[in-house]
């Protein structure tokens, strides 16, 4: 079984340190220091550009829950029709009803935004499964919709407190793709090998880099409260290889 080490990018210095390090794909996205966001179109094409690893696009308008209106479902519709035409390997989607299932019609409005214009687009159906109602409702609905892979926590805060749950994620999939997401790092993908059976492993790699400002005034925020306007994130190529020397160490066994 061949491994998959995706990383999440949100700039185009952080797909060239993914793509040093041996990511074999990447999520890109904006803003992931809000869980992420629909990607400039513009990133888009200089990612495709500069680097050489497949690109899954996330297609996501706001941060917040996965429960859009009209508006924002139709911007989704647009963007995954976009990016799809442009090249995107995969979309990265995830819609939910107000009582936590899976929003089967809207899902397939995405999937088909996407698949009308490049019939072999992927799709990824995000971490609004992570806050769905039933798991394995939602894996049945997403695998009746013709979704490729399920990124995933476990339901939990982190990967290592979802082992459980993915280790039966897997069990059940049967062809589809458990994508385990959120804390991945080289100890926690040699531990979660063995727990969980998973071959595919999400991750940003992210260190904070300060800013390169010498004049700074302080106590203005432009963004959330609490975050500084002095650092940046940036993918780190060490972390991405040390990923993927224990997904080698392993798969070569």
């Amino acid at each position: 079984m061949e491994f998959v080490l995706e990383a999440c990018v949100d700039s185009v210095e952080s797909a060239q340190a993914a793509q040093a390090g041996g990511a074999t794909r990447y999520e890109l996205c904006a803003n992931l220091i809000i869980g992420g966001t629909t990607p400039d179109p513009f990133l888009f094409e200089r990612v495709q550009a500069c680097c050489t690893p497949p690109v899954h696009v996330l297609i996501r308008p706001r941060f917040g829950d996965f429960l859009y209106t009209d508006e924002e479902f139709e911007l989704m519709c647009r963007q995954a029709a976009w990016f799809a035409g442009h090249g995107a390997r995969a979309v990265v989607i995830g819609v939910l009803t107000a009582e936590g299932e899976l929003d089967r019609v809207r899902m397939a409005r995405l999937i088909d935004a996407a698949r009308s214009v490049q019939p072999d687009c992927k799709v990824t159906l995000h971490r609004a499964f992570d806050v769905c109602r039933d798991p394995f409702a939602a894996l049945e609905d997403a695998r009746a919709l013709g979704v490729d892979t399920i990124l995933t926590s476990g339901q939990a805060a982190s990967c290592a407190q979802g082992a459980e749950l993915l280790r039966e994620l897997v069990r059940r999939a049967d062809g589809m793709e458990i994508l385990v997401g959120a804390g991945v790092n080289a100890s926690v993908i040699a531990q979660l090998l063995p727990q969980t059976g998973a071959h595919a492993f999400h991750m940003s790699g992210k260190k904070t880099l300060p800013s390169g400002m010498a004049y700074r005034r302080e106590g203005v925020p432009m963004g959330l409260p609490g975050l500084s306007e002095f650092e940046v994130w940036c993918t780190d190529t060490g972390e991405i290889a040390a990923a993927r020397r224990v997904l080698e160490t392993h798969f070569a066994g």
